[in-house]
């Protein structure tokens, strides 16, 4: 050992000196400068090859893992003869805590986290290609398959260190009993999740609507799922509302624009009908994409106290083109609507004025 100890006060560290210790940093960052240049030389290797987009991801996740064990390895092996690395710092029911023991878990549950996210991201798509199994399904798959691994990598984390899992599943029991109280919605949340994943109402990739935005589900986590929308940005919902709530899924149903207008009273409704038909198919034949087969569905559909109302429907193919189209509907019947004559029926009071 050479002198100059820098935690002279600590007592498991007081034999490490300056030397020792600055001397790990510089194996440390040495570790890093390698994996930056066996990186820079692989990019440009690979610069010019039309694989670059897909390979280069994966060598920088390969480098970074081996950077990362290679660090805790290095640290392992540097400092496995000192005392301090297996000195027990907590004690319980006759197991010892060591600094080394928390690394041991650390590696082992982390190890397990990236091989199986490598193996769920590189591997299993190719046996769903194989077998034909769609994208919702197979995310299922990835997840169950996810969360038993890193049950199995706890257990055997909790094992290594000394606990009991006994025990361990009593703390977890009475955990569950607290969380059943205190913590409902998060409970809910998580039980609607499993139910989610096994169940599959819906899957990822399919269109769903939300309180009338329709958006694609993205990712379904233990807690919450997740819905890109067109225009709204992403939303975080939790998993009971799924369960709980009536939610249309729109991947098999066709999208249709739907613009729903009123007159007042006293009006021509065979007229308002014609009119907003006009729109219709004037709007249909100025915007690119709409169905040229489909012909639109106006409707009478209802009496109300001072209105009279009027619904149109036209098939369209993706969300972006519904919104478009709605909105030059409402142009297109306002329009023709005011050069005719046509009065909307005026807005109801409050109920309580």
């Amino acid at each position: 050992m050479d002198n100059g100890q820098i935690f002279r006060g600590i007592e498991m560290l007081k034999d490490l000196s300056v030397r020792e210790f600055f001397m790990f940093f510089v194996y440390l960052s040495l570790i890093f400068v390698i994996k930056l240049a066996i990186e820079w030389t692989l990019k440009m290797i690979l610069k010019r090859t039309p694989y670059k987009k897909r390979f280069i991801p994966i060598i920088e996740a390969i480098l970074n893992w081996l950077a990362f064990y290679s660090s805790i390895i290095l640290f392992l092996f540097y400092f496995w003869k000192e005392r301090w690395l297996t000195y027990p710092f907590y004690e319980t029911d006759g197991v010892e805590v060591t600094i080394f023991l928390i690394v041991v878990v650390v590696m082992i549950v982390t190890f397990a986290s990236r091989i199986i996210k490598t193996f769920t991201r590189h591997v299993m798509p190719y046996i769903y290609e194989q077998f034909d199994i769609d994208v919702g399904l197979s995310f299922t798959i990835n997840r169950l398959i996810y969360y038993t691994v890193m049950f199995l990598a706890l257990a055997l984390s909790f094992t290594t260190v000394g606990l009991d899992l006994t025990a361990l599943g009593v703390v977890f029991s009475v955990l569950g009993i607290g969380i059943g109280f205190g913590v409902r919605n998060i409970a809910a949340n998580f039980v609607s999740g499993i139910i989610i994943l096994f169940e599959r109402p819906m899957e990822v990739g399919e269109m769903v609507e939300i309180d009338k935005k329709i958006g694609k589900i993205k990712r379904i986590k233990l807690r919450s799922t997740v819905v890109e929308t067109l225009k709204d940005g992403t939303m975080v919902v939790p998993n009971q509302y799924f369960i709980e709530q009536i939610v249309k899924n729109r991947s098999s149903a066709e999208l249709f624009a739907r613009v729903e207008v009123s007159v007042a009273y006293g009006s021509d409704t065979a007229k308002v009908e014609k009119l907003i038909c006009e729109a219709a198919e004037k709007e249909m034949s100025a915007m690119d994409g709409v169905p040229e087969n489909q012909q639109p569905d106006v409707r009478f559909i209802g009496f109300r106290n001072s209105a009279l109302d009027f619904q149109v429907e036209v098939h369209v193919t993706d969300v972006e083109m519904k919104e478009r189209l709605e909105s030059r509907l409402r142009h297109g019947i306002a329009g023709l609507f005011f050069g005719n004559d046509v009065k909307l029926a005026a807005a109801q009071p409050p109920l309580n004025s």
